[in-house]
């Protein structure tokens, strides 16, 4: 395939400029770009239309269960190819954004992967987009390097860095700044290729990939559709078959039904499956929308030791090990206190029991936020699994019948829990319009998953008039009315802390806006980043 030029049919249009395009942005990178979505566009389209049509029968009263046509596929013998040699110890793994000085933080930190998120952790303004895939280029050619203007440091990468992860853009979303065929470009086909492109050949060289970690998939038809994508893309950029390997994240309601069905389809391609624990959230609530019996309460009480957190977790280390790929667990985001000793130890042990739950589970590795959390992370793991992974130790005992999958956690609703919310998704989206997808809130690093699980809360209480618990021991209904009042009362207050010269302090309006319209929304919005994502783009 003639990568020189766009296919003929198809012209790509570039709107605006930003630093270090030219090196991106080439000729063959377009055309290349252009020929993945010429050739899937259509075809992703349509899957997305089936995610509606899945969503509008469960909507109706059809709750979400094993496939019956995919049951030979699930008890059926059979295992996944070999999980390459050097992705065979992943007991610690940072993720983080496509900042050029958190990517080499996190190279140097000590973990054995760091998985580079232009998705969730990164705010998608086309210069972070393009600044992200320029680190990548300089990551490939041993030239990541950042000199700080402010403090004079110098960030270089060390000798021993951690394997590097790609994980682009979800399917639902679209790169808005380039049009093929007059028509925005899917955002996952435009990162993946522009990443395969440049660095697939360099990364497979040096034995370290090209690997991929792949969000927010709802069924196996839409792994089929990405293993395709890896059959088109290994032949036009000249790797040898079964080259890519990727990891799908279960972060969605309907994925954890289909999980031996996913391997199935990307089994040349696949080294694991990822409990995407605040995405799943997420899509719990806005999968089961319409359907009060599955109300959750308080986030804080949302936890991986319980009801349908609990099923997933266990689900996902059986069907992983019975097909010889990684079980990967969940992020730790706590954020290290250092001014504050007795804080600091209380968010360790929060995160030396979590994992100690994961690895017992039989987790093969996890996920931690920042480079002081990878030491502790890594000694519990050290101590509990001696060897690289505990892939073949089955957990063939554990029987997760579709109920349990659906069990939902019990508790309040409260109105610290309320405000919280408002408060939390308020403070994310006006920082994700700043330019900023990792934010520091409350001692957690927080991600686009914060602000989706807090208005989609919001929106489900107020939807089914849930009854709030009140500090007095009284109790208040939540409505379109109280939502507003809240929004109100928490902008306010967080006005007033980060003061008149705040850090884009104009942003807090147009991101209690879109907070409010969510939750009020007749229909739920299925991601508050869409809407969002028109905001940042003017104001980029």
């Amino acid at each position: 395939m003639p990568l020189d030029r766009p296919p003929a049919t198809r012209a790509v249009i570039v709107l605006r400029s930003t630093p270090g395009s030219d090196r991106v942005l080439t000729p063959e990178a377009l055309c290349f770009v252009a020929a993945l979505q010429e050739r899937f566009g259509p075809r992703l389209q349509g899957l997305l239309a089936e995610r509606s049509r899945r969503q509008q029968r469960i909507d109706r009263g059809e709750l979400p269960d094993y496939l019956a046509s995919t049951r030979e596929i699930r008890q059926g013998i059979w295992q996944a190819a070999p999980v390459p040699k050097v992705l065979a110890d992943r007991r610690v793994e940072i993720t983080g954004p496509v900042d050029r000085k958190m990517m080499i933080n996190a190279l140097n930190s000590g973990a054995k992967v760091f998985m580079a998120d232009f998705e969730d952790a990164t705010a998608p303004s086309f210069a972070n987009i393009i600044a992200g895939h320029l680190n990548m280029l300089d990551n490939r050619d041993g030239t990541l390097a950042w000199d700080d203007p402010e403090t004079g440091r110098a960030y270089r990468v060390g000798e021993t860095p951690a394997v590097l992860i790609v994980r682009p853009r979800g399917l639902h979303l679209q790169e808005a700044n380039v049009l093929i065929g007059g028509q925005p470009v899917s955002a996952a086909l435009f990162d993946f290729g522009l990443n395969i492109l440049h660095c697939g050949k360099a990364l497979a060289e040096a034995g370290r990939g090209p690997f991929y970690y792949l969000p927010k998939l709802e069924s196996h038809l839409e792994a089929r559709f990405w293993n395709d994508v890896f059959l088109f893309a290994q032949e036009a950029v000249g790797l040898p078959a079964a080259t890519i390997k990727a990891t799908v994240l279960i972060e969605t309601l309907p994925a954890a039904f289909e999980m031996d069905e996913i391997i199935w389809e990307l089994r040349d391609h696949i080294a694991g499956l990822n409990c995407g624990r605040w995405d799943y959230i997420f899509s719990y609530i806005k999968t089961l929308r319409a359907h009060a019996a599955y109300l959750l309460p308080d986030r804080a009480a949302v936890t991986m030791d319980s009801a349908f957190l609990a099923a997933y977790a266990a689900r996902l280390v059986k069907v992983c090990h019975r097909r010889g790929v990684h079980a990967m667990g969940g992020m730790a985001a706590a954020i290290p206190a250092r001014d504050d000793a007795a804080a600091n130890e209380a968010a360790f042990a929060r995160v030396r029991a979590d994992k100690l739950r994961e690895v017992q589970l039989g987790h093969d590795g996890t996920w931690v936020a920042h480079p002081d959390l990878v030491p502790v992370a890594q000694a519990v793991f050290d101590s509990e699994m001696p060897g690289p992974n505990q892939i073949r130790r089955p957990r063939q005992e554990y029987r997760i019948e579709p109920a349990m999958l659906l069990q939902p956690h019990s508790g309040r609703v409260t109105e610290a829990g309320l405000r919280t919310n408002v408060s939390v998704a308020i403070e994310y989206l006006a920082q994700w319009l700043s330019g900023r997808g990792a934010v520091p809130i409350r001692g957690l690093m927080e991600d686009a998953a914060t602000a989706e699980i807090s208005r989609t809360q919001l929106w489900q209480w107020r939807h089914h008039g849930v009854q709030v618990a009140l500090p007095d021991g009284g109790e208040r209904a939540v409505t379109a009315e109280w939502l507003g009042t809240l929004v109100q009362e928490e902008i306010e207050a967080i006005l007033d802390r980060i003061g008149p010269n705040g850090f884009h302090r104009g942003h807090y309006a147009p991101a209690a806006r879109l907070v409010l319209e969510a939750a009020t929304a007749q229909v739920l919005p299925d991601f508050i980043t869409l809407p969002a994502y028109s905001v940042l783009n003017a104001l980029d």
